[in-house]
């Protein structure tokens, strides 16, 4: 298959390229530095430029692929939350969607399907029920955010494209992600819960991320809405906990809400909601986790 893939370089893109490659795909990767990016990934993939909102050359490569898909987006946790950085992570989403569909439509032989990342915090801070993709949109910042970033890869369905959108828990792997900031504590024997620890945590390894996305593309039962976390969604005590375990760590020193709403500001809701977010649809098409449970997903981390 041809795949045009955005947001390639980012801690979910670069594992998907190489399993992509690994499998013998034509990638062609959209990024603001194809240079670095043809550095990283060698020859095996075609870089081209792009600034997530223009048309340009990379227009062509839309023209004629089979699939693209699109990790595009702001890091939530690059900056402090204030009005400019909100409209950056808004922004930074909707527009690199709107492009992608924008090219989708001048192609004269359209891909077949759009596979565009979301979040689970679409859903918000729902302390109680069971959040499968029928759930519905969280009113907060997250949830707009998400609503609206879904809308725009939707727009693609009025050109016969399949689209697919990947609600993306916190997903968990080596050499970066949420992990890495979360066991710092833990080697300093002062790791612990965030908030009350009773907010549920919709975890996922990296590598259930991928075998999921490349699920998804192939299967064309598949549409809309997709959560992108384990079967098994724990709590955040239970989280800290078990990780400390596999470290050889205490769990004790939590981590009042207060102080994380004076350390991070507005992010802090965003690390003390949570969902008890399920697969529903992966689970029901037949996907295979390779980590189901939290303890084995770590020890294969190697935290």
């Amino acid at each position: 298959m041809k795949i045009v893939l955005a947001g390639a370089t980012g801690f979910i893109g670069r594992k998907l390229i190489q399993s992509l490659i690994a499998d013998e795909h034509q990638v062609v990767i959209l990024t603001r530095h194809p240079a670095k990016a043809a550095h990283t990934f060698g020859p095996s993939v075609q870089t081209l430029q792009w600034d997530a909102r223009s048309s340009g050359d990379w227009f062509t490569a839309v023209d004629g692929a089979d699939a693209v898909i699109n990790l595009t987006g702001e890091s939530l946790a690059a900056k402090r939350w204030d009005e400019t950085q909100k409209q950056l992570l808004l922004s930074s989403r909707i527009e690199s969607t709107r492009v992608i569909v924008w090219a989708i439509e001048k192609a004269s032989v359209r891909p077949s399907v759009l596979i565009n990342a979301s979040a689970v915090g679409y859903y918000g801070d729902v302390p109680d029920d069971t959040v499968t993709e029928n759930y519905p949109a969280s009113n907060d910042f997250l949830g707009i955010l998400s609503e609206q970033w879904e809308d725009e890869a939707y727009h693609a369905v009025r050109l016969g494209i399949r689209v697919v959108c990947l609600r993306i828990g916190i997903v968990l792997g080596g050499g970066g992600g949420a992990l890495e900031k979360m066991i710092l504590p833990f080697k300093f024997f002062v790791g612990g819960p965030l908030g009350s620890g009773k907010q549920w945590f919709p975890w996922i390894h990296r590598d259930d991320v991928i075998g999921s996305i490349r699920f998804v593309l192939v299967n064309e039962k598949i549409t809309g809405a997709v959560n992108l976390t384990s079967p098994n969604p724990v709590t955040m005590n239970d989280f800290c906990k078990t990780l400390g375990r596999v470290m050889g760590r205490p769990s004790i020193m939590r981590v009042p809400g207060f102080v994380l709403k004076l350390a991070v500001g507005e992010f802090a809701q965003f690390l003390l909601a949570g969902q008890k977010a399920v697969p529903d649809k992966l689970l029901k098409n037949k996907y295979q986790f390779l980590y189901s449970d939290l303890e084995k997903a770590l020890r294969n981390i190697r935290v």
